[in-house]
């Protein structure tokens, strides 16, 4: 089957034809004709499977005809992150060169004064993440009367995110004979419900089960110690055993993100890093240096493991077991893409154990084991990140250690990169393990040896306190 077989325009099939696709995917070849008959969808499909061009396509030829009016987009298509959103903005650019088609990006980080320009001058194809769309909404700047076409994409990783409230609102505002294409690798329970409730008679459309992996990524578990030093250590002996041409790691917190690519650099690696604090610009310039090649090393948290399409990637490396198993899947997703072969590397300590059942739970398959797993129950941390009395009594004698001194205070000074503990940011940690502790205590002060007793009192000794009375 080619791309003439589906029904689109003569136009269209030569910027897909100049673009290098000759045959559809299996979801775009099932997906785009349905569209085009104007039918509600539901479209499940691993990640880099083309779900992308599944809609951009067709989304294309339907807006062909018509027009756009003043602040009242003709179309909408709702993202997660704002670089799900600059890339499917991309993917307009590039097969609607031949189309007079007008497009605005509404995302967070970046000034609104453009993006509202932009809306009263009319637009087509309206590309938003969910909170600045009801920001612009709830200003006046945008009336969603007019949108007759709604893509809800990476479904799943809105529920995670905590976006299904606002696609509710936003479908209430929506006309109701509108059509409406869902997206998503996975569909939980929620997910279901929202399409159920918002999709008329939509056709479902499933290329590979639920949450199933792509055949092309040899998936592997590394066992490491329970601590960040020794993770780091096994990470790059990976990166140097390993034919890596360009790779993505993935840690869970912001922190560890930053952290770890200091470590990298230092030991002379090409890296780049990107997470959640870093502003919109920051983002897309590090990104693009991934991409041409400038670095060959992405540090990221979860911020990159949906939808992004970054040609070439050879491997990718799980820093952290992810927390949710369905992170997992579009984590190693990054690699294989449009049948290419891939390798993933999970880097597994004990308190990982619990995440790994449940992601090879979700696989349905067991991951291929270079070494024993640590097992869970002997040295998983508490609450407090204390480990059992009976895992400290298995820890190496600390003269036995090469690379970390007995003492505790010292040994995170000697780290290769380490911050000092109290230095490093919490606000990405999970709440449930922010800490009671983490602030300062408030007798701090008297702890200090910085001068003589004063009894307690916190400031500058005044002068009369030092007047003695004559006997």
């Amino acid at each position: 089957m080619s791309f003439a077989d589906l029904g689109l325009s003569d136009e269209l099939l030569k910027t897909v034809e100049a673009a290098g696709y000759s045959e559809p995917t299996p979801i775009q070849a099932q997906a785009i004709p349905s569209v085009l008959m104007m039918r509600d969808l539901i479209g499940i499909a691993q990640t880099g499977t083309g779900k992308t061009a599944s809609f951009v396509l067709p989304m294309i030829d339907i807006l062909a005809q018509g027009r756009s009016r003043a602040r009242m987009p003709r179309s909408l298509i709702l993202e997660p992150t704002r670089e799900l959103a600059a890339q499917v903005a991309e993917n307009f650019e590039k097969y609607g060169k031949n189309h007079k088609l007008s497009m605005a990006l509404l995302i967070g980080g970046v000034q609104m004064g453009d993006q509202v320009k932009a809306l009263e001058k009319g637009v087509d194809v309206l590309i938003a993440t969910p909170g600045r769309l009801m920001d612009l909404f709830e200003r006046g700047k945008i009336l969603l009367t007019g949108c007759d076409l709604l893509v809800i994409d990476e479904a799943d990783r809105m529920l995670d995110m905590g976006f299904i409230p606002d696609i509710e609102n936003i479908c209430t505002k929506l006309p109701a004979t509108r059509q409406t294409l869902l997206f998503s690798a996975t569909m939980p329970p929620p997910i279901k419900k929202l399409a159920d409730r918002f999709l008329s008679n939509p056709k479902t459309i499933e290329v590979a089960r639920p949450a199933a992996t792509n055949s092309n990524i040899t998936q592997r578990l590394v066992p490491v110690a329970n601590s960040a030093f020794d993770k780091r250590k096994t990470l790059r002996q990976l990166l140097a055993s390993e034919d890596v041409r360009t790779a993505i790691i993935f840690c869970n917190r912001k922190t560890t993100v930053r952290e770890l690519n200091k470590s990298l650099k230092k030991h002379g690696y090409r890296s780049a890093e990107i997470h959640g604090d870093m502003d919109q610009s920051s983002r897309i310039a590090e990104l693009d240096r991934f991409k041409a090649g400038d670095v060959n090393i992405l540090v990221a948290s979860d911020v990159a493991a949906r939808g992004l399409d970054i040609k070439g990637v050879s491997h990718v490396f799980n820093f952290d077991a992810p927390w949710h198993p369905d992170d997992y899947v579009h984590r190693i997703g990054r690699t294989g893409r449009a049948g290419a072969t891939g390798t993933a590397y999970t880097l597994v300590s004990a308190a990982d154990a619990e995440a790994i059942e449940n992601i090879e739970k979700l696989q349905g398959t067991k991951i291929d084991r270079l070494g024993e797993l640590p097992r869970g129950e002997d040295a998983a941390p508490d609450k407090k990140g204390r480990r059992p009395k009976s895992a400290k009594a298995a820890e190496p004698a600390p003269e036995a250690r090469d690379a970390e001194p007995a003492p505790r205070r010292e040994s995170r000074r000697s780290r290769d990169d380490d911050r000092p503990r109290d230095d490093r940011p919490r606000d990405d940690r999970p709440r449930e393990n922010r800490r009671r502790d983490d602030r300062p205590r408030r007798d701090a002060r008297a702890e200090r040896d910085d001068g003589p007793d004063d009894g307690g009192w916190n400031g500058p000794v005044p002068d009369f306190l030092n007047f003695s009375i004559p006997a």
